[in-house]
């Protein structure tokens, strides 16, 4: 029996984010968590402090590793470089630039793109070296900021390979990877990667196969008449825009032909919802009315060079992203005999039962709690759950076998791509292309996302 079901709807290998809001939610967590038990009565054994829950610890030791794969011993000027509208908005990069700096023998700033000074071939900040540099961004926006401002900088620290993730990991970082994954390369790579990679195809008119092997004369043609089991994705989103989930569409065609016209799609099956759907109390807060009700579920994996550090859990409608109004959720290792499904349904029993007024006081504390660590996305505050997700500690080892393999398989794409052998499989402008070839991965210090739609025993189907 599988220690856990699903798969990876997408991977993340350019810019991966949210390794600090999972820090602030498992402190958020807890402490709720220990507001129920008090309250309730129930008795489960969680663990909120598992290593694998804060995975900003594993993503600093990665940035340290990168900086002295590069420099030895030397000194270190680490530069956190956003988006200029972000860097009052983001939190986690802010974080990210004080613990570096709490770090002995780092220094580190957060800036601008255009603040990355070129001074007679060295790569700046204020007139002083930087040694390494994590770009909270992908290539494309960099070429496109770079028309407005100048990021020359930028671009000698792709030249000197001072930039993490290196860019060479953006050459299969386009969602149509997964045609390779479960097509031409699916004998060149792990079963665990293979078997949890959804059927995609790059969306255009043409000839392929369907999930179930049988011929397609004309994907759009066939996508058209497939409506309630296709999910239509822009190869190189994020933040869950321009999704559309066939099932849940009023307007199928309309969505197709937008796919057509602005290009760079891909095409792929849809999960079930129940699959990855999560009951959770939940306070209404436009009615006031405490209920039990049905979340999707998001389960990001965070793999470097050293495998698995951590995980964001997250939760929302379809798509979960935070970026679309989706909220971050506390982990828990679940102790015991016990199993997932039996444990969750106690704890949303024990909220439930709570009433309105005392989870309501509840609500309102944690609130105020994630204002105060400041758990905010551009959109604003990001919403939190009155759960935890639970998983079992088996469950967590399928996941470091499952995250070792994933990060060689990507090793194994990216080479066929700079052999040549996908190139024509992924959408790039040769601009682009030019940059990833000028600073090669290799299995180098970074950082990996997957997204999982996984269930761990609480999920509804």
């Amino acid at each position: 029996m599988e220690a856990f079901i699903g798969v990876h709807s997408e991977w993340n290998l350019g810019s991966p984010g949210g390794w600090d809001y999972q820090r602030m939610t498992q402190e958020i967590g807890k402490a709720c968590w220990e507001r129920v038990r008090s309250l309730s009565g129930v008795d489960l054994e969680l663990d909120f402090e598992h290593p694998l829950l804060n995975p900003l610890t594993g993503f600093l030791q990665m940035l340290l590793r990168a900086q002295r794969a590069r420099h030895g011993s030397g000194k270190a000027f680490i530069l956190v470089v956003a988006e200029e509208d972000t860097l009052d908005a983001v939190v986690e990069n802010q974080n990210l630039a004080k613990a570096l700096n709490a770090t002995g023998g780092v220094k580190a700033a957060l800036c601008a793109p255009h603040e990355v000074e070129l001074t007679q071939g060295k790569v700046c900040h204020k007139g002083e070296e930087a040694t390494l540099i994590f770009m909270d961004f992908n290539t494309d926006t960099m070429l496109n900021i770079h028309k407005e401002k100048d990021c020359s900088g930028l671009f000698e620290a792709v030249r000197q390979g001072i930039l993490v993730n290196p860019r060479g990991m953006e050459s299969i970082n386009p969602k149509g990877i997964f045609e390779v994954v479960n097509g031409p390369y699916r004998d060149r790579l792990s079963r665990t990667t293979v078997a949890r990679t959804p059927w995609t195809r790059r969306f255009f008119s043409r000839e392929t196969t369907a999930p179930d092997g049988s011929p397609i004369q004309d994907l759009v043609e066939w996508t058209w008449q497939n409506k309630d089991t296709l999910v239509l994705k822009p190869a190189h989103g994020y933040s869950g825009h321009g999704v559309f989930v066939g099932p849940l569409r009023d307007d199928w065609n309309m969505d197709v032909e937008q796919a057509l016209r602005e290009g760079d799609y891909i095409v792929q099956e849809f999960i079930p919802l129940g699959l990855w759907t999560e009951e959770q109390p939940w306070l209404d807060k436009d009615s006031g009315e405490l209920m039990i009700r049905e979340w999707q579920t998001d389960f990001r994996c965070f793999i470097t060079d050293e495998g698995l550090i951590g995980f964001v859990g997250r939760f929302g409608n379809v798509p979960t992203n935070v970026g679309s109004g989706g909220g971050v959720q506390s982990l828990a290792v679940l102790r015991g005999q016990m199993s997932v499904g039996e444990a969750t349904k106690r704890i949303n029993e024990a909220v439930y039962n709570l009433g309105t007024d005392a989870v309501g006081e509840i609500r309102e504390w944690t609130n105020s709690m994630a204002v105060e660590h400041g758990l905010v996305y551009l959109l604003g505050p990001i919403m939190t759950a009155l759960r935890p997700r639970l998983i079992t500690p088996e469950q967590l080892d399928a996941l470091q076998t499952y995250s070792r393999n994933l990060w060689e398989d990507c090793k194994v794409l990216e080479e066929g791509w700079r052999k040549g052998e996908i190139v024509d499989m992924l959408d790039e402008n040769e601009e682009a292309r030019e940059i990833f070839r000028l600073q090669p991965w290799k299995g180098s210090p970074a950082l990996i996302a997957a997204d999982g739609l996984f269930g761990f025993g609480a999920q509804t189907e």
